[in-house]
Order: structure tokens, then C-alpha cells, then sequence
């Protein structure tokens, strides 16, 4: 593989440890090159005025200047993907949506003790947040990230948590339910669609790839922000209109049926489509339980979670939405989705509350089919490298 097809990285934390695990983990991966190591942000900052990296990971707690400080200066003055790598993120506390909202792409826990050990067993998982920060929109300069064959993890369907859905069978009628499934940008993604959502929208079940732990603190937010209310599921918690449930990480979120109601059921399962909670897992149980009462929503995320199952609701019956690709921050999923006929709809992001209330009303989403009007290319990025400033700190 030649150089020009690798994805740079550069390593920013005051733990020599830390530099040395991330970068013998990045080194093994045959489509990612380790531009550099620095300990603080002013160290990270002149290698930064030689060469820009494509993705930058960065630790929040260093000297001379935090973290969170060098990453807002860094999207302020030149937009680089950024993997926050923390053990204040790993307590599931507001900094971690202090540093999504401050532009980090994805975000990684770092536990205080054993954190080599803990980076070495995660290391596919690194390796995979560096390839999906590769193709976000933040950089400044895209280059295309071809995954290579290390440390990759059996990919399991959804036939290992639950049993594919028999031809032919239909769903009576029942409450209406909408179903959504994000992975990398879906954090702030959900929020502007759940925000925007009013008191009567019908029940949403969610999956949102995150490390466990993160998803309780993840819900409590969003309750505090938005109209509808907004938790962590938790087995058996009910679909109540104008709520939504949140999988919790680590453990697959599935849908029920009582009667003409719906419950979930939170279960421990191997990962599928190397994730677990998996979107393919929810949207199959959609499927089954749900069918033509269900809408389905794909949105931002890297590889190809939730496209089959979003496939499978659509042959259920079920309304299906691929979010558009202009609006996403990885154009993975959906367009995967989009690909395999599985989208009766490709949408905005800032359309997407519009398009639940639709369905709510008995309406069927309006919009492109699949193949009519692909979504557009992404816009390109300018390749301007600015001077990241630190002199006034």
C-alpha cells in the first residue's frame, strides 16, 4: 500500500506509556501511518505547522494547556477529525459531550488503571475509529481510507441474536413505533432530530453505537434538552408516545409486541456487524414485531450496520429513511442502505423530525426512491493549512 493511501495520524498525550501503546497498535494496521507523537498541545501545535495529519487523537488532561482548549482552537482554526482519548470521558461525564459538541469526531474511553492493557484489547476498536474519523467531514483535506486486513473481528449477522424473519408473515395493526440507528456524528445528529420532536411524536426506540457506560449519561442529556422525554432502556420499559429509549452500550436493544403495544428488551449478545448495541438487531426484531407500523431511520455512521435490517422493515412493510449524504458526518451506513434497495427515502437531517411527524399522522414519508435521485456528492474541502496560533496562551 503506498503512502499516499494512508491514513496519517498524530498522537497528542502526556502519557509516554500511552504514545507508545497507540502508536505500536496504529503501526500494526497496514492502511494508517503514525505522522508523529507529541506530550502537550504547543509540541502538537508545531507539528502540526510542518505537516497536517488526517486524524489527530488527543488526551484532555495535559500540561501547559487542557485538551478541550486545543481542540476547540484546532475547529476554530483548522477543522482536523479529532479522537478524543480520555479517562474523563470514560466516567461518562459531561465532558464527553463537552468535546462532541466542541467537533471531536468520535471519542474513546481510557480507564485510569491498566490502560495498556485495556488500549491493546481495544485495538481493533482504535483502529476503526481512526479509519471512520478518516472520512468525516471536519478534515480539511479527505483522502480515501482502504481497510486493511488487521485485527479484524468475526462479522456476525443479526441471525446470532435473533431469528430471521419468515416470508410472508404480516402484522396487524398496532401503535405506531419509529426505530433509528446511528453510529459516528449520530450524537449531535440525534439531538438536533430529537429536539426538534413535539410531545405527541409517536414512541422511538434508538441505538446509538457508544461504549458501554456512556449511553446513561448520553439520555440523561438529551431528556434535559429536549421536549419529549429522553432515558437509557432499561428490559421491559414500555414505547410510550412522546419517549424515547436509548440502548444502552454493551447490550443489544430489541422491540416487542403486547397486544397492540410495544415493549423492549435489552440483551447481552455477541457483537453484530461488529457492534454491539447493533441498529441490524433492532431494526430485524422492527421487522418482526412491527412491520408495516414501524418506521425506520439510518442515519450518519461508518460500515454497513442497520442497512440489512433496514431492508428487512422495508419488506415487512415498514416506512424506511436513509439520512441524505450532504447532511451526514460518515456516509457509511445509509448509503449502504441506499445501495441494497432499503431506503423508500433519502432525507435531510433537518428533515427527519418533519418526516416522524408525517408518519405519525398516517401519512407515508415523501421523498426520493431508491435509485430516482441518489443523494449528491459532499461537497469538497479546501486544502488550506492555517497556522494553529498558540502563542497567546
Amino acid at each position: 500500500m503506498t503512502r499516499t493511501h494512508r491514513i496519517r495520524v498524530l498522537i497528542v498525550d502526556d502519557s509516554a506509556s500511552v504514545r507508545q501503546t497507540l502508536t505500536q497498535i496504529l503501526a500494526e494496521a497496514p492502511d494508517i501511518e503514525v505522522l508523529g507523537t507529541a506530550a502537550d498541545p504547543f509540541v502538537a501545535a508545531r507539528r502540526i505547522r510542518d505537516e497536517v495529519p488526517d486524524v489527530l487523537i488527543l488526551d484532555l488532561e495535559m500540561p501547559r494547556m487542557d485538551g478541550i482548549t486545543f481542540l476547540r482552537k484546532i475547529m476554530a482554526q483548522h477543522p482536523i477529525p479529532v479522537i478524543v482519548c480520555s479517562t474523563l470521558t470514560e466516567q461518562g461525564s459531561r465532558m464527553l459531550f463537552e468535546v462532541l459538541e466542541a467537533g471531536a469526531v468520535d471519542v474513546l474511553p481510557k480507564p485510569r488503571v491498566d490502560t495498556r492493557q485495556f488500549l491493546v484489547e481495544s485495538s481493533a476498536r482504535v483502529c476503526d475509529a481512526v479509519r471512520a474519523a478518516a472520512r468525516a467531514k471536519a478534515r480539511a483535506k479527505p483522502r480515501a481510507a482502504r481497510t486493511g486486513p488487521h485485527l479484524v473481528e468475526a462479522k456476525l449477522s443479526a441471525d446470532a441474536v435473533l431469528p430471521p424473519p419468515r416470508p410472508g408473515r404480516t402484522v396487524a395493526a398496532a401503535d405506531r413505533v419509529v426505530c433509528v440507528g446511528a453510529s459516528t456524528g449520530g450524537t449531535e445528529a440525534l439531538r438536533d432530530v430529537l429536539e426538534a420532536l413535539p410531545a405527541d411524536c409517536p414512541g422511538l426506540v434508538v441505538v446509538q453505537h457508544m461504549p458501554q457506560h456512556f449511553t446513561a449519561a448520553f439520555a440523561r442529556r438529551l431528556d434535559g434538552l429536549c421536549t419529549i422525554g429522553v432515558k437509557e432502556a432499561e428490559d421491559g420499559d414500555a414505547v410510550l408516545p412522546g419517549r424515547a429509549l436509548i440502548a444502552p452500550g454493551g447490550r443489544h436493544l430489541l422491540l416487542q409486541r403486547t397486544g397492540s403495544h410495544y415493549t423492549v428488551s435489552v440483551r447481552s449478545g455477541p457483537p453484530v456487524s461488529r457492534h454491539c448495541p447493533s441498529v441490524d438487531v433492532l431494526f430485524r426484531s422492527a421487522a418482526q414485531a412491527a412491520g408495516g407500523n414501524a418506521l425506520g431511520i439510518l442515519m450518519t455512521g461508518m460500515g454497513d450496520d442497520g442497512a440489512n435490517g433496514l431492508l428487512e422493515m422495508r419488506k415487512a412493510g415498514a416506512h424506511t429513511i436513509a439520512q441524505d449524504e450532504e447532511s451526514c458526518v460518515v456516509f457509511g451506513m445509509p448509503k449502504e442502505a441506499i445501495e441494497r434497495g432499503a431506503a423508500a427515502q433519502v432525507a435531510p437531517l433537518d428533515r427527519l423530525a418533519a418526516e416522524v411527524m408525517r408518519f405519525a399522522a398516517g401519512g407515508s414519508p415523501a421523498g426520493n426512491r431508491p435509485g430516482s435521485d441518489r443523494p449528491r456528492a459532499a461537497p469538497g474541502w479546501t486544502d488550506v493549512v492555517e497556522r494553529v496560533d498558540l502563542s497567546s496562551r
